[in-house]
């Protein structure tokens, strides 16, 4: 078997000759093999080990054992204890999510703090197939049918290509000693369940069944890459950025894809909006303007045609205040601010973006705030008064763009929309003696 670890290395291009590997051993008969096999192949590594703290006294002898073996092979060796019921507890997750978690999370920083190239687990081919069932189970996209990779940013599982059976043979004839895990038995977790009740009746049906899956597996990653080049095609014609650098997607464009549900699922998952959402959302293209769509993280606006995305911000009722010694803001928006005397070369900047005061009119503190109802103001260049709101309808903002808009006041006065319009009343005129520049950038 040392062989074909050493073949499948190098056809899968795995690891560079001086690369160094962390491998995450738990003690059990998987991990063991690895390391016995890593070792026979003359690869350098170190041994990683957690402890769960799910089994009693037996977590710790586990972890007495895992010590043993690194010293056995003369390993440099890495240990973290957690309280994973209650880190499960806290997240409202399950236990075996949780460890999932604590272990992937402290292998990643163990591997970054001491140098490390790669992270290696001990998933087999058996492992996949439980895995593909655990997630059929679950209910999957496409991915979650593929299987897990031989390499996964840098994480590296170079025995895929080996069966359970072939690990404990390899086991039997070196002699190995490992831990057996007493939780392995019972059916109390899902993958337990997978392995010990699910998987034999399948095997009763087609003894062949865990090859069979293999196969298919194999096949389903096929589709998917070419699944999701069509969806990279799409992405090209369908998503564009606003002048705001917010995503929107083009409803013309998107309806003529087919099926529109798969495709939109796709383009907007990274937007983290689940299935239900996105059926929703197919059934009102051709709907009300206006009508939103939400994620945990973001919203989906319907505007004419198109869908606009807006990260879920809430700064709606805050308030921000500019002193008079202020020459900078970062949030919720970035400005810039100086102050010049006027000088008979000054030249009026009539970028939308620079808003170019009159100083000696403002009181301050400035206020930087949401528009409100109600809320008027003199546009530049008009005598007379008009309503936010009016404005907004008369430049054709969308829902979001209204939403978006920031206002500097003067008290409560307007000042200007900042990025759009400033009021008249505060413009530079000949009798301005010290200007005011805010630079939205």
């Amino acid at each position: 078997m040392i062989e074909r670890l050493i073949k499948f290395i190098e056809s899968n291009h795995l690891f560079a000759p001086n690369d160094t590997l962390l491998v995450g051993v738990s003690g059990g008969i998987d991990s063991v093999v690895l390391v016995d096999l890593l070792y026979h192949a003359g690869l350098a590594f170190a041994i990683a080990h957690c402890n769960f703290n799910l089994r009693g006294k037996e977590s710790d002898q586990d972890e007495i054992f895992v010590k043993s073996l690194a010293a056995f092979y003369d390993k440099q060796y890495f240990h973290q204890s957690f309280n994973t019921v209650e880190v499960a507890q806290d997240r409202g997750i399950s236990v075996e999510m949780a460890a999932r978690d604590l272990r992937y999370t402290w292998f990643e920083e163990t591997r970054k703090n001491h140098h490390f190239d790669w992270i290696v687990v001990a998933h087999h081919r058996d492992d996949q197939v439980e895995s593909f069932m655990l997630n059929l189970a679950r209910g999957t996209g496409i991915s979650g049918l593929t299987g897990m990779k031989i390499v996964n940013g840098k994480i590296v599982r170079p025995i895929l290509f080996v069966s359970r059976k072939e690990v404990e043979e390899y086991a039997e004839s070196k002699h190995l000693h490992f831990r057996e895990d007493c939780t392995n038995a019972l059916t109390d977790f899902q993958r337990n369940k997978i392995r010990h009740l699910v998987l034999p009746l399948m095997e009763d049906l087609n003894p062949s069944f865990r090859d069979s899956m293999i196969e298919t597996i194999s096949h389903l990653r096929d589709t998917s890459a070419i699944y999701f080049q069509a969806i990279e095609r799409a992405r090209e014609l369908v998503v564009r950025k606003t002048t705001t650098g917010d995503p929107e997607l083009s409803v013309t464009e998107l309806k003529l894809l087919n099926p529109v549900s798969a495709y939109l699922f796709e383009l907007l998952k990274p937007y983290h909006f689940n299935s239900d959402v996105v059926h929703d959302l197919v059934q009102v293209l051709d709907g009300q303007s206006g009508k939103q769509f939400f994620s945990a993280t973001h919203r989906a606006v319907l505007d004419r045609d198109r869908i606009l995305i807006q990260k879920l911000l809430d700064f709606s009722d805050q308030r921000f205040y500019l002193e008079e010694e202020c020459n900078s803001l970062e949030i919720p928006v970035k400005l810039s601010i100086s102050m010049v005397i006027r000088e008979p070369s000054f030249k009026m900047n009539t970028s939308s973006h620079i808003a170019c005061l009159d100083k000696d009119r403002l009181q301050f503190p400035l206020i930087l705030r949401k528009w409100q109802k109600g809320d008027y103001f003199q546009p530049l260049g008009m005598d007379g008064m008009k309503k936010l709101s009016d404005f907004f309808v008369d430049e054709k903002f969308s829902l979001l763009q209204k939403e978006k808009t920031w206002l500097l006041t003067n008290g409560e006065e307007i000042i200007w929309i900042v990025g759009e319009r400033l009021d008249n009343r505060y413009k530079v005129t000949s009798e301005t003696k010290n200007i005011l520049i805010v630079k939205l950038d």
